[in-house]
């Protein structure tokens, strides 16, 4: 077995995908045995009930438990693009409506790090911009994590806040919109060329959460990819080499995003008849008076609004990727 040799982590880049593959494989061996022992309990309890062993209510709710499982398996086998298994860049801009929207920008960024915290992904703050009273104008998620950029990918879109405004003396209800774009964060598996050449740099100070984290330095880099006019902006570390390094791999990220679109486009796998999933659409309204978070896409509702603004974004995810499947 190659982990085994000694020679192993000579080349640690190497390595570093012989196990991600492994652990990968390992993930779906286990997939399979726990829906084979799900299965399996389903006869055993089946030929209990005809045996006047077991009631009908307990042969059912095996049932339905293995069932789950299934489902669970199902979906997660949609996710099959190469780029599906990368980790992902999460980007919020707040729409029209000033201090609304970037309220709205804030609700929406803390329900993707709670649904970050939730589902064991790593997530850091790359770039942010304060709206001028309230809440946030854009902000830059990195979330890592296997597969988090397949089970987000769905999130790219115009989400849709009404509400009774809290900033509005007369208790008006409010409409507010965000857009938000998810974009695959390559790994050491990706090789993508830039020229030095192709890059024009500058400098910023980084603006931070808060007055007390300001930095005092032009450590926040912002980049230009003149062939694409592509432009990415860090300020995650406070150091400047370090924020040059993390603006390289979020541009590299956003070319390889280019070609996954060429190809996608030379396919044509756009069935007719569903709603394209261009930047732009509305794909989910979030009523919080009615009690409703309805994704306009697969019809998938959940009534329970401090859920899904809490991170619960699971039904969301997994109706999108069986419905796009």
């Amino acid at each position: 077995m190659k982990a085994s040799d000694p020679e192993f982590w000579n080349k640690p880049k190497e390595a570093e995908l012989i196990l991600k593959e492994i652990k990968l494989s390992k993930k779906w061996l286990e997939d399979y045995n726990q829906v084979e022992s799900s299965v399996g309990e389903v006869e055993v309890f089946f030929e209990f009930q005809q045996a006047g062993e077991s009631s009908e209510e307990e042969t059912q709710s095996v049932y339905e438990k293995a069932l789950n499982i299934i489902e669970d398996v199902e979906f997660r086998s949609t996710l099959d693009q190469e780029e599906d298994e990368l980790s992902a860049i999460l980007e919020i801009n707040a729409g029209a409506g000033g201090t609304e929207a970037c309220d709205w920008v804030e609700m929406l960024y803390r329900m993707y790090v709670m649904h970050g915290e939730k589902t064991n992904y790593k997530v850091a703050e790359l770039n942010r911009v304060n709206g001028d009273v309230a809440g946030i104008k854009s902000v830059e998620l990195e979330i890592k994590g296997e597969y988090a950029y397949g089970m987000l990918k769905g999130e790219n879109g115009v989400h849709r806040l009404v509400r009774i405004s809290p900033f509005n003396a007369q208790g008006k209800r409010m409409t507010s919109f965000a857009s938000v774009f998810v974009h695959p964060l390559i790994d050491n598996s990706i090789e993508v060329e830039v020229n030095p050449a192709d890059l024009d740099w500058d400098t910023f100070r980084a603006s931070g959460a808060g007055g007390q984290h300001v930095n005092k330095t032009e450590s926040a880099v912002r980049v230009r990819h003149l062939p694409s006019g592509l432009v990415v902006e860090c300020q995650q570390e406070r150091s400047q080499h370090l924020n040059r390094e993390k603006a390289i791999t979020m541009l590299k990220s956003r070319l390889y995003e280019l070609e996954i679109k060429k190809k996608a486009a030379e396919k044509n796998k756009i069935e007719s008849g569903k709603m394209k999933n261009e930047w732009g659409s509305q794909i989910r309204s979030y009523v919080l008076d009615d009690r409703r978070v309805k994704d306009h896409r697969t019809g998938f509702e959940n009534r329970n609004t401090d859920a899904v603004l809490n991170g619960d974004l699971y039904g969301f995810l997994k109706a999108f990727l069986m419905w796009n499947g």
